[in-house]
């Protein structure tokens, strides 16, 4: 198990030309098979509809009113305004969308289209002897300055961001690294890019894109984009950020060619999360991604606006004065009115505090029911990380014991369910439902199976009575595969034989056929495992002693039943109370964006982190909200014991407890503590009492959002972590880094990448290395599929559900809201025109 304060996994990436990386486990003949699984469900998934549809309030630019400002709450103001820069964020996002060129955009199935207002063509227009790309531009774009785009800022991005000049702090250079040469067409508004060797991602770059200003030097780059951009070329300009009022504002471009954007301006506003309740309430802002409470207050003005029911009628029904009977407000009026003078004084002022309450609530629900709640799902999915580095989750058994006792369905339901949202478990790490590269190879793991899980911990030596029962002889069977290295270590075995059995384990996985028997075999084996696990189990329940047999004491007799047994979690108000399922609270979090490696290890890892962070904790960097945290490290206020300590009364006896070696299995949760992260602690919760169904224990440990990633997902601290990753639309590209197989350093410690569960075979990455090298689009598809299926089978990560979108918006704003996989398309965002009197009139005559 990680212990906290001895990391041995280091977040830090290599030379782009890197084609693989080292494992920390390997997978078992039942994985073999997942190219005949990935083949079979490969069909018309990847042509279905997106999970969820956008619901932005869609309207024909001729309904919507010219002029306006439009308030939009963000998280933080930006630490930069370079996007390539590692610590740019959602904000920073936001802004380049808005300012600048982005040469493709994905529409509403999460697809890259071309963008008209920039280019014209764009295609691959030679394969032979090397792959080229030509740029036609659009004639009329220019810069703010009034210069062409063209290609001298195609030049500048591309030498900034390639890897070869380290002078440039850059966070991500995917696919630029690939460019050999770009050079002008036939006229200024061509450019032609030509490869190194062939790219299938090309349409992930020069987006954003950035003038020769910014891109041409690395002090422009570094030092001057953080704050103010030279020149920009979108619908809307920069004007100017207020750091005073944490106001970011933009206004319309009078040089922008295309159709001109419907709002004067756009004032980015700097709120955080636990405040957006609040600033709607007083009508300072028209746009806001919410969390479910807020959602759920905005609902319920709309009621009572619905039910004719005032703010002041409100209160009295559900607010502040919704406890006052007759007979409390006769004896409040009796007190304060009375003779005693220092009670009436007392009374009085709560009656003053009280109708000051009820004055605040009534004039927020009036508010509040202008806004409307628009919802879909996230272009990100929540996943159960399962660190494979080490301690029992090392032995891939056990990760896909833990995997196959959680009912995604049932924690998909939990979140998205209650807020109306279709509650379908994603069926890929790669891609969404509705993007091409989407398919469902979740069967590659299996589905929720109680007695499959018990039957794999079975076969990896976890058995009843297994935590008080002595170590077996050197040479078991049964056991992790970091415990398999450490003896083949200390036996003198060298790592060549280990990475020798490796390959020889690729190579059988090419005969699809024997990879199916061995899988066949191997189910075959556990369950009859299981079966003799149970009937020696029944046999102990009777008092007999079973001779020579796996177990030592009767399994507890709850069998599937969940419960809080051996589960101790310090910081709970008592020790071995009964904890009850909180309500499940899908928080919105902040937005996502694409993510891809890149060449220098700690700005990588640091933009990676940063966005991911947010994705979980609903903060930024400058929005973290400073509460205590209940550690189990060294004992804080409110705790009873040290971490590891078992619970009284409700621990389990060490003879019922699933063990190994004198060792019980128990895994270390790790979640977040901060409010922005109710839902996750909520599946976390759910996730423990699935866990115990089969015997798996867990020490719950809840640290500060700050700390999450930084000091525990990054370091590798912990065994089980909740935390979510975005889609792409460039999964060869982006998600390579995720799920790259981990390299061993010279001292003993891992790099890897953003690969945080540790775990990753050679066969992964190179699916990955094809999709990206290949020029057949659906060949890459099929590919990144292939890899997601293997993926699967890993075990090393297990995706939960698509995060819930609540975006609350004033009911006259549209083109705006939950966009869902799409991006915004910012010119057509605006309020909705006024009907005319007229146009009133002959609405209400039309039968």
């Amino acid at each position: 198990m990680s212990q906290i304060g001895a990391p041995r996994g280091r977040t830090c990436s290599r030379s782009p030309r890197s084609r693989t990386l080292r494992s920390v486990a390997t997978l078992t003949s039942a994985v073999l098979a997942v190219t005949v699984l990935a083949g079979c469900s490969s069909g018309d998934e990847a042509d279905e509809a997106p999970a969820a549809a956008q619901d932005n309030a869609p309207a024909a630019r001729d309904k919507v009113a010219d002029g306006g400002t439009l308030r939009w709450a963000v998280d933080t103001l930006p630490p930069t305004l370079n996007s390539f820069q590692a610590d740019a964020d959602g904000t920073t996002s936001r802004i380049a969308g808005a300012v600048l060129p982005s040469l493709y955009t994905l529409d509403a199935r999460g697809r890259p289209q071309r963008n008209a207002d920039y280019l014209e063509s764009a295609q691959v227009v030679e394969t032979e002897p090397k792959q080229v790309v030509l740029y036609k531009l659009n004639q009329q774009a220019v810069w703010s300055d009034g210069r062409e785009i063209g290609a001298p800022d195609f030049v500048a991005q591309w030498r900034a961001l390639s890897g070869r000049d380290t002078a440039y702090w850059t966070a991500r250079n995917s696919g630029y690294e690939r460019i050999e040469k770009i050079e002008r067409g036939k006229n200024d508004l061509e450019v032609r890019v030509t490869f190194a060797k062939p790219y299938s991602d090309w349409k992930s770059l020069f987006t954003p894109l950035y003038p020769k200003q910014v891109m041409g030097a690395p002090n422009t780059f570094n030092d001057g984009a953080r704050t103010t951009l030279k020149a920009t070329a979108g619908p809307f300009l920069l004007k100017g950020i207020d750091r005073k009022s944490s106001t970011v504002t933009l206004t319309r471009n009078p040089r922008w060619w295309g159709q001109p954007a419907k709002l004067d301006s756009v004032v980015l506003t700097a709120v955080p999360r636990a405040d957006r309740a609040a600033a709607l309430a007083a009508g300072t802002l028209d746009l806001a991604e919410i969390d479910r409470s807020t959602a759920e207050r905005i609902a319920l003005a709309l009621r009572d606006a619905r039910a004719g029911r005032n703010g002041a009628e409100a209160a009295l029904a559900h607010g502040p004065g919704s406890s006052i009977t007759p007979s409390k407000a006769l004896k409040s009026w009796a007190l304060a009115n009375g003779s005693d003078e220092e009670k009436a004084a007392e009374v009085q002022a709560a009656r003053t505090k009280n109708q000051q309450a009820i004055a605040v609530y009534a004039s927020a629900q009036d508010t509040l029911a202008k806004y409307v709640v628009r919802k879909s799902l996230e272009p990100a999915y929540t996943q159960l990380s399962l660190n494979g580095e080490s301690g029992p989750l090392a032995d891939e058994r056990v990760r896909r014991a833990v995997a196959r006792a959680i009912n995604r369905q049932e924690l998909a339901e939990s979140v998205l369910k209650p807020l109306g949202l279709p509650a379908r478990p994603p069926g890929s790490h790669l891609a969404l439902a509705g993007q091409a590269a989407y398919a469902d190879g979740s069967d590659a793991l299996g589905s929720q199976d109680t007695e499959e899980a018990r039957a794999l911990l079975a076969d990896a030596g976890w058995v009843p009575g297994g935590a008080v029962r002595k170590p077996a002889d050197a040479g078991t069977k049964a056991g992790s595969e970091a415990e398999r290295k450490a003896a083949e270590k200390a036996n003198g075995t060298t790592a060549d034989k280990a990475a020798g059995t490796e390959a020889d384990a690729s190579k059988e996985e090419a005969t699809k056929e024997e990879a199916t028997k061995a899988g066949t075999q191997q189910d075959g084996a556990r369950k009859e495992a299981a079966q003799q696990e149970a009937a020696q189990q029944e046999a102990a329940q009777q008092g007999a002693d079973q001779a020579g047999g796996t177990t030592d004491a009767k399994k507890k007799e709850s069998g599937d039943t969940a419960s809080d047994e051996g589960l101790y979690i310090v910081g709970d108000d008592k020790p071995g109370e009964r904890r009850t399922v909180p309500a499940p609270a899908a928080g919105a979090e902040s937005a996502t964006g694409i993510l891809a490696p890149a060449p220098a290890a700690a700005r990588q890892s640091a933009a990676l982190l940063a966005r991911a962070e947010a994705l979980d904790t609903g903060t930024g960097s400058g929005a973290r909200a400073a509460l205590p945290v209940s550690g189990t490290d060294k004992g804080v206020a409110g705790a009873y014991a040290p971490r590891g300590t078992a619970a009284p009364v409700t621990a389990p006896d060490a003879a019922q407890a699933l063990g190994k070696d004198g060792k019980a299995l128990s895994l270390r949760f790790v979640l977040p503590s901060g409010p922005g992260s109710e839902s996750l602690r909520a599946v976390g919760d759910r996730i423990v009492r699935m866990l115990d169904a089969v015997g798996i224990r867990t020490e719950v440990t809840k640290v500060s959002d700050e700390s999450f990633f930084k000091d525990h997902i990054a370091s590798g601290d912990y065994d089980l972590a909740l935390y979510s990753w975005p889609a792409s639309a460039f999964p060869a590209t982006d998600a390579r880094p995720i799920y790259a197989k981990p390299e061993p350093a010279s001292d003993g410690s891992l790099l890897v990448e953003q690969n945080y569960s540790r775990v990753g075979t050679d066969r992964i990455d190179q699916l990955f290395d094809q999709a990206a090298g290949t020029l057949d689009e659906e060949e890459a598809r099929e590919l990144v599929r292939q890899a997601d299926a293997r993926i699967w089978a890993a075990a090393g990560s297990i995706p939960l559900y698509q995060r819930p979108q609540l975006v609350a918006a004033k009911a006259e704003l549209v083109n705006a809201g939950a966009w869902g996989l799409a991006a915004p398309r910012y010119q057509d965002i605006g309020f909705k025109k006024a009907e005319t009197s007229k146009g009133a009139e002959r609405n209400s005559r039309t039968p």
